[in-house]
C-alpha cells in the first residue's frame, strides 16, 4: 500500500509525532505538503531532537540545496571574451565589406559553435591532438565553404551549395559534441549525455532570450519616454550581441548548475510526447482529408520531411531526458506510439522521394533526402524494437539510448558527406 494514501488526515503535527519511528510516513507526509512540513517541523523538533530520525531530518531540511556555480574568474572572462568575439562575428558584414548575402548562409555557424568547443576542450583538458583534429577540421570546413563558387552553374541557388550550408552546422555540432564528451569515443553514455545537455541548453537559452526581450522592451520604452530614441542603436548592437551570447552564456550556466534543469527536461519530454502524438494522428488524417500528395508535390515533400526530422528529435530528447525519472510505464508507450506513427511518416517520406528518383531522376536534394530518410528510418527501427521490448519487459531505456547513441556518428558521417562530397559529385549544381 502506498504510504500516502495510508496517512491520518489530522493536523501536521500530530501526524509527525505519530510517525517519528516510520520513516516512509515522514518522507510521505514531507511529500504531501514540504512547505508545511518543513514549518511544523523546524517549530516541533527541540521536543523531538533525542530521536535520531529528527536529527536526519533537521539535516536534512536545514541544508539549503546546491546553489549557483559561477565558476572562477578565468571561466567567466572566458565566457565574457567568446560572446564579445562571437556577437563581433556576427557583426563582421557591417563592420566590412563582406557582402552579408555570401557571408550570413555559409558561416552562420562559425559565430558560436567554435567558441562553444573551444571552452569544453579547455575544461575537459583535451589532448593536444584531438585539440588539434578538432581545430584543423573546423579551419577545413571554414575554409571550404567559403572557397565554394560564389557563382556556380545554378548561381546563388546551387543545391550543393544550400545542402552543404544546411549541413555544415550540424558538422560542427558533432564537433563540439567531441570536445563535450571529452574525446571518448567508446563511452556511449556521454553521448546521451550530451543530447541533454543540448535540451538543458536549449532550455536555458529560450529561458535568456525571453528575458533579454522583455529588458528591450523595457529599455526602449524608459529611453523613449524621456525622448531620447535608442530603437535602431539597441537593435542593431545590444540585441545582436545578446542573442549570440545568450546560448554562450546558457552553456556555462548548465555546465558549471546542471542540476537547475534536470527537473524540467523529464517534464518537458512528458509534456510534449503525448501532445507531439496527438497532433501528428490529427495532422495525418487531415493531410488525407485534404487530399495532400508527397509523391507529386514537391514543397508538401519538403514540409513534410522538416516534420520527420522535428518528430525524430523530440523522441531522442524524449528518450535521453526520460532516463532520469524512475517511472516509466505510460510514458514508454506514448514513446513506442510516436515511434511508430513516425516510421509510418518515413515511409510515406521514402516511398516519395524513390517514386521522384524514378521519374524524374537523381538530384542532389533528392540524394540528400533519401540518404537521410534512409538513416533515419533504419535508426528509428531500431528505437521502436528497444522501446516494444521496453514495454514488453517493464524494463529501463538503457537499450533504446544504447540504439541512439550508437548511430550518432552514422549522421555525422553522412552529414561530413553532404558538405564536402556532394558538391564535388555533383559539379557544384
Amino acid at each position: 500500500m502506498n504510504p500516502m494514501h495510508s496517512l491520518p488526515q489530522q493536523p501536521f503535527r500530530e501526524a509527525i509525532l505519530a510517525s517519528l519511528r516510520d520513516p516512509s510516513q515522514l518522507e510521505a507526509l514531507y511529500r504531501r505538503d514540504r512547505s508545511t512540513f518543513k514549518r511544523t517541523f523546524t517549530a516541533l523538533y527541540p521536543e523531538v531532537e533525542e530521536y535520531a530520525t529528527a536529527q536526519c531530518w533537521k539535516a536534512r531540511l536545514d541544508h539549503a540545496g546546491p546553489g549557483i556555480s559561477w565558476g572562477g574568474g578565468a571561466e567567466l572572462a572566458f565566457v565574457i571574451i567568446a560572446a564579445l568575439i562571437a556577437g563581433t562575428l556576427a557583426k563582421l558584414p557591417q563592420f566590412t565589406p563582406l557582402d552579408e548575402e555570401f557571408f550570413y548562409p555559409r558561416n552562420i555557424g562559425f559565430i558560436v559553435l567554435p567558441v562553444l568547443t573551444a571552452y569544453f576542450a579547455w575544461q575537459n583538458a583535451l589532448p593536444r591532438l584531438q585539440v588539434f583534429v578538432i581545430a584543423f577540421l573546423s579551419l577545413v570546413a571554414l575554409v571550404f565553404i567559403n572557397a565554394l563558387p560564389k557563382d556556380p552553374p545554378l548561381g546563388p541557388d546551387s543545391h550543393t551549395l544550400v545542402l552543404s550550408c544546411i549541413h555544415l552546422p550540424l558538422f560542427l555540432w558533432a564537433l563540439l559534441g567531441h570536445a563535450w564528451t571529452g574525446g571518448v569515443r567508446s563511452d556511449l553514455g556521454k553521448r546521451i549525455d550530451y543530447l541533454r545537455f543540448n535540451g538543458e541548453l536549449l532550455i536555458i537559452t529560450g529561458l535568456l532570450l525571453v528575458s533579454g526581450m522583455l529588458l528591450t522592451g523595457l529599455t526602449v520604452a524608459l529611453f523613449e519616454v524621456i525622448g531620447v530614441h535608442i530603437g535602431t542603436f539597441y537593435t542593431e548592437y545590444v540585441v545582436v550581441y545578446g542573442l549570440v551570447a545568450a546560448p554562450i552564456v546558457g552553456t556555462y550556466v548548465v555546465h558549471r548548475n546542471p542540476h537547475l534543469v534536470n527537473a524540467v527536461s523529464p517534464l518537458i519530454a512528458r509534456i510534449f510526447g503525448p501532445l507531439v502524438l496527438i497532433t501528428l494522428v490529427i495532422y495525418l488524417g487531415a493531410m488525407l482529408l485534404a487530399g495532400k500528395d508527397p509523391f507529386n508535390d514537391r514543397e508538401f515533400l519538403i514540409i513534410f520531411n522538416a516534420l520527420l526530422i522535428g518528430v525524430m528529435a523530440i523522441i531522442l530528447f524524449a528518450v535521453a531526458g526520460s532516463a532520469r525519472t524512475p517511472s516509466r510505464g505510460i510514458g514508454t508507450i506514448v514513446l513506442l506510439l510516436l515511434a511508430v506513427l513516425t516510421l509510418v511518416v518515413d515511409g510515406i517520406a521514402l516511398s516519395a522521394i524513390v517514386f521522384r528518383i524514378s521519374e524524374w531522376g537523381i538530384t542532389p536534394n533528392r540524394l540528400a533526402v533519401l540518404g537521410g530518410n534512409l538513416l533515419i528510418g533504419t535508426n528509428l527501427g531500431w528505437v521502436t524494437q528497444r522501446l516494444a521490448m521496453a514495454v514488453r519487459n517493464r524494463g529501463d531505456l538503457a537499450g533504446v539510448e544504447d540504439c541512439i547513441a550508437r548511430f550518432l556518428p552514422i549522421y555525422t558521417v553522412w552529414t561530413a558527406g553532404v558538405v564536402f562530397v556532394f558538391p564535388f559529385l555533383f559539379g557544384f549544381v
